[in-house]
């Protein structure tokens, strides 16, 4: 028998219709391939993309809940109210009486509405001596007065941070924050004791000083 040896070496000389149609077939298989090749590579990611957006959405239940449950206990807890702003009303009496007292000791209300135009200056000081003398009496009597700053008049005092701003009063260039050196231009005042007389049921402090009439 004839042996026949194949060499695979060889390359054929023709290409006719038979190779090209096993070309053709090799690159549609080929084709095909990498196209399903493709599509599950899209599935995938695909799926993936859904799998994250549900991923994402699926929290938001439980947080809206939560939120729901905050508000629902808000509600069962009241807010605090907001503390009250309590203005201090004063009733007039107190300074009709103190009124009445300078009127009595010193006339001022009849100084205060003379007509001083007509008055020389040494009529003026003579009438300013008297009232000056019964609202010392006055107010000596019946209240106690100290000086808020202790340092004389024309020192050079510091106010450090914190200091009573009801009790200082600050005048001319203030710039920044304390603490504040200046000139103690005056030492002001302030009443550490009261004492008016008691008041009668049927008084009237309106009115500070009754008509005078002579019989």
């Amino acid at each position: 028998m004839n042996s026949y040896t194949i060499d695979l070496s060889l390359r054929p000389a023709t290409f006719d219709l038979w190779h090209v149609c096993l070309a053709g077939a090799v690159v549609a298989l080929m084709a095909l391939l990498i196209l399903l090749l493709l599509a599950m590579l899209f599935s995938k990611s695909r799926s993936k993309i859904h799998e994250g957006i549900k991923a994402v959405q699926h929290p938001a239940e439980p947080v809206v809940k939560i939120v729901e449950k905050i508000v629902e206990v808000e509600k069962l807890i009241p807010a605090p109210a907001p503390e009250p702003v309590i203005l201090k009303e004063y009733t007039p009496d107190a300074a009709l009486q103190v009124l009445g007292l300078l009127q009595k000791e010193a006339r001022f209300i009849d100084f205060i509405n003379e007509d001083i135009t007509a008055y020389s200056d040494a009529d003026i000081g003579a009438a300013a001596r008297v009232v000056h003398e019964g609202c010392y009496k006055a107010l000596n009597e019946h209240f106690t007065l100290t000086p808020i700053r202790s340092e004389p008049e024309g020192s050079q005092i510091t106010l450090t941070t914190g200091f009573d701003a009801a009790a200082n009063r600050l005048t001319g260039n203030i710039v920044g924050a304390a603490p504040f050196t200046g000139t103690l231009v005056h030492k002001g005042w302030q009443v550490t004791g009261v004492r008016l007389p008691k008041l009668t049921q049927g008084y009237n402090p309106a009115i500070v000083a009754a008509a005078e009439i002579e019989l």
